[in-house]
């Protein structure tokens, strides 16, 4: 029987109080926030979806392990057991353990990066970008063209653009290339997954001229859901066995476990290449930890491991991904333009055409986002100019390819009440479109400034 209804494949056990804030409340909340929804205080926000990262609830499985935790500097019994467990989904033979996935990227791309290297993805995300500028070095996205068409369907528009990866690799020269990244899912892109095939495609590319390929595999089960759904070759496969693939044609992964391996606090960087390996055991041990720990508690390990063995588990997944495309399907049949096809961690708003009359460097995402906190008390974030934007050489405003507003949704956390009540808040923002004013910055660091930047409304 195919039911209408996405019962959450789990009961609850333990809840935390929701405060429940007035709108006249919100607004005074987010102008003392200097307008980010980052710098809100999280007790006043009801539904947050600002990020899934970190976020999830752990099973009872999980939190009996954490009871377990094997506390010791050296060679604790918790480190085996993570160590094990990211083998056994990875294959990759050298496990780095960190204290969540932005380390790991610091360790490795501080050691390949610098001025003059080059670094290609499908698209790199705000940390990783970051890291690897901090370097010295410059980072290059080439998605498929379909993945910067908002409503256009591909089964898999987080792909890379092979062609344009030749043509990259070509024209800097592939000795200047420090690595190719691919993402999955494409988590700038919307969320969107990679093939199988594509993976293949890139991992040849990258093999005959010998250049190092990284997977950013933080979301690694959400996409083999999809792969084994959408790409014929692998109805039959397992999603693990989807994942061991993927990581068989790479030469290692990163991974922020604090996605898809169910926990709030933890990552690692898994390779098969020795001596990369045992350069970066030194800087790990001066920055996070020693080489069996890196910066996380027996506790934190044990947590892990399980949820990479839960995460990978037929009934979570069918619910992960329907519940995600619930709340998409239903913003569009309002008429509101997502990201199509919906992705497995969040819904992306295109906030271009809900706000067709606030202009890019007013960043229409930014107001979206302050617009569903205060009338609602949602927490979004924005994923366009605020986040991506730049300047050239002459200082002009570069916008984003996209202007979008990112609603994650925290694993096994809300329920379908919650998501109907988010539903109700866009019919809300629908009546009020023309009230919508674009922001300007007012502040900004060097680097991420979408974190801790300050805005104010324009007139």
């Amino acid at each position: 029987m195919n039911h209408k209804v996405i019962i959450e494949p789990f009961r609850i056990k333990t809840v935390e109080k929701i405060k429940m804030t007035t709108e006249e409340e919100r607004k005074e909340l987010i102008k003392n926030a200097h307008y980010n929804t980052f710098l809100l205080t999280a007790e006043d926000v009801i539904i947050d979806l600002l990020t899934d990262s970190g976020t999830s609830a752990m099973s009872a499985d999980q939190w009996a392990g954490i009871l377990k935790g094997d506390e010791s500097y050296a060679g604790a019994r918790s480190w085996y057991k993570m160590k094990k467990a990211v083998q056994d989904v990875t294959g990759f033979e050298f496990i780095i353990p960190t204290h969540q996935g932005r380390a790991a990227e610091h360790l490795l791309y501080n050691k390949i990066g610098g001025k003059g290297k080059i670094f290609i993805s499908n698209t790199h995300f705000d940390t990783t970008r970051a890291n690897i500028e901090y370097s010295g070095a410059k980072a290059i996205d080439i998605p498929i063209p379909e993945g910067l068409i908002p409503e256009m369907y591909h089964p898999f528009k987080g792909n890379m653009d092979t062609e344009a990866l030749k043509s990259t690799i070509e024209k800097y020269g592939s000795e200047n290339i420090a690595a190719v990244i691919i993402t999955i899912t494409n988590n700038s892109g919307g969320g969107q997954p990679v093939s199988l095939q594509n993976v293949k495609d890139v991992s040849d590319i990258c093999r005959k001229n010998k250049i190092l390929y990284i997977i950013d595999s933080c979301r690694i089960a959400e996409n083999a859901y999809f792969v084994k759904h959408r790409e014929e070759q692998c109805k039959d496969m397992t999603y693990k066995e989807i994942a061991l693939k993927m990581f068989s044609l790479a030469d290692g992964t990163i991974m922020s476990a604090k996605k898809d391996a169910l926990v709030n606090m933890g990552g690692f960087l898994a390779l098969n290449d020795e001596s990369i390996f045992n350069q970066l055991l030194t800087t790990l041990i001066i920055t996070e930890g020693f080489a069996t720990y890196g910066g996380l508690s027996g506790r934190d390990m044990e947590a892990i491991a399980i949820g990479l063995e839960e995460v990978f588990e037929h009934d979570y997944l069918h619910y992960r991904i329907r519940s995600t495309t619930y709340l998409g399907e239903k913003l569009q049949k309002m008429g509101i333009s997502v990201i199509s096809p919906i992705g497995g961690h969040a819904v992306y708003i295109d906030a271009k055409a809900f706000y067709p009359n606030i202009p890019v460097h007013q960043f229409p995402g930014q107001s979206l986002a302050v617009e569903l906190y205060k009338t609602g008390g949602i927490r979004a974030v924005e994923i366009g100019s605020v986040m991506f934007g730049s300047r050239d050489e002459q200082g002009n405003f570069v916008p984003a390819k996209m202007e979008l507003v990112r609603l994650a949704i925290p694993r096994r956390v809300y329920t379908q009440s919650h998501i109907d009540y988010v539903v109700e808040v866009f019919e809300e923002l629908i009546k009020q479109k023309h009230l919508a004013k674009g922001y300007k910055v007012t502040w900004e660091p060097e680097f991420l400034r979408h974190f801790t930047a300050h805005f104010e409304p324009v007139g």
